[in-house]
Formats: C-alpha cells, sequence, structure tokens
C-alpha cells in the first residue's frame, strides 16, 4: 500500500503533505514554489510509493469552481498524464485556510507564525489529506 499524496494548488505555492504508508494519519510535508511541483513531485515519487494524489477542488460557497480552478484543472490533467499509475482524485478545498489558521492558533503559534503562507498551505493540504482519509474509512453513503 503506498501513501496518499495531497496537493493544496497555489498560483504562487503549493502546498503537500502526505499520508503514513498505512494510510491512517495525515502529516504536511512540505510548501513548494508552484512553478516547481513538477521537479517536486518527479524526485518524491523516485523516493516514495504514492498510491493516490488528493488535489484540493477549489469551490466557491455557492458550490460553483472558484478562480483558481482554471490553473487546477490543466494541473490535474498534466498529473494523470505524466503519473498514469497512481490515481489522482478531487477534494472539496473550502475552508481549507481558515481550519488551518485555527489550527494554528489553537496550537499556541504566534500571530507571526500565523501569518507564514507556506506553513498556512502546507497545513492547509494536510487537512484535505485528513478530510479525504477520513471519509475513506468512514463513508456516509451520500455523494459528495
Amino acid at each position: 500500500m503506498g501513501r496518499i499524496l495531497s496537493i493544496d494548488y497555489g498560483k504562487k505555492r503549493t502546498g503537500i503533505a502526505v499520508s503514513d504508508p498505512l494510510q491512517i494519519i495525515a502529516n504536511g510535508l512540505t510548501t513548494v514554489e508552484t512553478s516547481r511541483i513538477f521537479d517536486f513531485l518527479d524526485e518524491y515519487l523516485q523516493k516514495e510509493a504514492v498510491s493516490c494524489i488528493v488535489v484540493g477542488l477549489p469551490k466557491q460557497m455557492n458550490n460553483e469552481p472558484s478562480e483558481n480552478m482554471k490553473r487546477v484543472e490543466p494541473f490535474v490533467n498534466r498529473l494523470r498524464k505524466l503519473y498514469p499509475q497512481i490515481t489522482v482524485e478531487y477534494w472539496d478545498e473550502r475552508f481549507s485556510s481558515k481550519m488551518a489558521q485555527q489550527a494554528m492558533r489553537d496550537a499556541g503559534l504566534k500571530k507571526k507564525d500565523r501569518q507564514n503562507k507556506e506553513l498556512v498551505d502546507e497545513i492547509s493540504a494536510a487537512i484535505i489529506l485528513q478530510g479525504y482519509m477520513e471519509r475513506r474509512l468512514f463513508p456516509t453513503g451520500r455523494d459528495e
């Protein structure tokens, strides 16, 4: 069983999180410049077995795609083309940044540390991944 990798894709930066090999716990891994994401993935995938990549699906509150979707969709298409052996799925990323900010406050991080956008992106990717894994373990029976 390979790890699950989660991507919070952004215009400038992309947050990355990864599961443990048993696919139980999500951990923030890093944040990379979006322009270097495929270099990072090539290097990471040579070292680690990954069975699934989960990409944050950018939606607005009314369930319509957000503006970032025009960047995310071509990115996902390229992922699927470059890594056909790895399942690529979307997961709703609404509120992940706000939840990351709250998690940082709850952890007692100072205001300056909470303003670190790279850390916010990494934690957002971990929140996306944890939600994805929890839904797989405890399905509701409803379509999301």
